[in-house]
């Protein structure tokens, strides 16, 4: 993944932005401009997503995430705030940005129509920028709810007590309006799951020595445009939800419809979830009708988990691999190389495929380390009867030094993008 251009990570910050102005440093100033202007408006950024961070990265990266966050609302409304407005750290301790806005008591449209437009381009151009937020440290986009809160001045109470009143209004709304997005996308996903929209494409794994087709991954997509139609974003969802049991299942039925008419002697890789042997529809006799009415069998399957499902619990790997593997099919571990226990794993349940995480393989042909690590997989996978296939590729270059190395099999957008096998999918 290239580095965002408008987001700085924490280590390429300038020395004078290493620190994070906070609402407690600038107390004094925010109650002198409450008390002179009479208006005050809140928006606040929760960015609780980001002790993730600092458990696994620790404080600097959490800041640098924090430091690259306000550089981002800043982008996204600066220049839409006054003189005196603010974009602060919230309290210490809390992963926070808020935005102060001061205003005059005649600003009749301030809370009506400024407020709402400000949270609205935030929503939104946060949104937009995806994984930038947070960069390199998390892999998927993190959760950013915002809220708003406005209050006027009332001089029998203290100005300290208003703003920090307006500040709680303004995180509980924030909560507020999570819990709204969040019923939403229940929602939108639950109608997704019950009316099948979910379609499969398939990406070529090729035969790394003669570059002929060996087999194609079914890889699902939600509908296109919105916001399911990746498959990290979809299932990522469905795991908030606790829709996974009914995705899992649904994109395994979309994956063999979409290959009816299979090519002859090509492999079909199907990507399963340890809760796939629960499925009384995925199991003998009925699993066996399934592909007879897709024009499969057994062994033109392979089955695909994830190594960081596996690894989690060898026992249900084993009955997995045990169970269809008497059925006739082969199993394969994904994304080998991504969590910290690959030739544990490999050497552990013994799958007929290992598929390398393109962690691995991205630009192998210039990276003398990663061909060593290369070659200890392919030592070991050798051992115990598996064959490699290295995902990810992009260039000739990364295709030919796995030849070099000995690696079998390839998969990536050098062969081109998935795509649907049929025109009526």
């Amino acid at each position: 993944m290239s580095e965002p251009d408008d987001i700085l990570p924490f280590e390429a910050l300038p020395k004078s932005e290493t620190a994070l102005p906070s609402i407690g440093d600038s107390l004094a100033e925010i109650v002198q401009q409450f008390n002179s202007h009479g208006a005050l408006g809140v928006l606040a950024i929760d960015a609780s997503a980001f002790a993730e961070i600092e458990r696994s990265f620790g404080g600097s990266a959490r800041l640098g995430a924090m430091l690259s966050l306000r550089e981002a609302v800043e982008q996204l409304i600066g220049d839409r705030l006054g003189i005196g407005d603010r974009i602060l750290a919230g309290e210490t301790g809390r992963n926070e940005i808020m935005v102060l806005l001061f205003r005059e008591l005649t600003e009749t449209g301030f809370a009506s129509r400024e407020l709402p437009d400000l949270h609205g381009a935030l929503a939104q151009g946060l949104k937009a920028r995806g994984t930038g937020i947070g960069y390199p440290h998390l892999k998927t986009p993190p959760s950013l709810p915002i809220g708003a809160a406005a209050a006027l001045c009332n001089p029998t109470i203290g100005a300290e007590t208003q703003i920090r009143d307006a500040i709680d209004q303004a995180r509980s709304d924030a909560v507020l309006n999570e819990k709204i997005a969040s019923r939403r996308r229940r929602q939108k996903l639950f109608e997704l799951v019950l009316k099948g929209r979910v379609r499969s494409v398939y990406e070529p794994i090729v035969e790394v020595a003669t570059r002929t087709v060996f087999g194609y991954e079914a890889l699902a997509r939600g509908p296109e445009g919105s916001e399911f139609h990746s498959p990290a974003a979809l299932f990522r969802s469905a795991s908030e939800e606790d829709f996974i049991f009914q995705l899992d299942r649904l994109c395994r039925t979309s994956g063999l419809d979409g290959a009816r008419d299979f090519p002859g002697g090509a492999k079909l890789f199907l990507n399963i979830r340890p809760t796939t042997i629960y499925d009384p529809n995925f199991r003998s006799e009925a699993l066996r009708r399934t592909l007879d009415g897709c024009g499969l069998t057994p062994s033109d399957l392979v089955l695909e988990i994830s190594e960081q499902e596996s690894i989690s619990n060898f026992d249900i790997f084993r009955e997995i691999r045990d169970y269809y593997g008497n059925l006739g099919f082969q199993i394969a571990m994904d994304d080998v190389g991504s969590g910290y226990a690959s030739l544990e794993s490999v050497i552990e349940l013994s799958p007929e495929f290992v598929k390398v995480d393109r962690a691995f393989v991205a630009g192998i042909d210039e990276d003398l380390n990663r061909q060593e690590l290369l070659k200890a997989l392919h030592t070991v996978s050798e051992k115990i009867g598996a064959r490699i296939i290295g995902e990810g590729l992009d260039t000739l270059e990364e295709l030919e030094t796995l030849g070099r190395l000995g690696i079998p099999f390839g998969q990536g957008w050098l062969f081109g993008k998935p795509h649907p096998l049929r025109s009526d999918t």
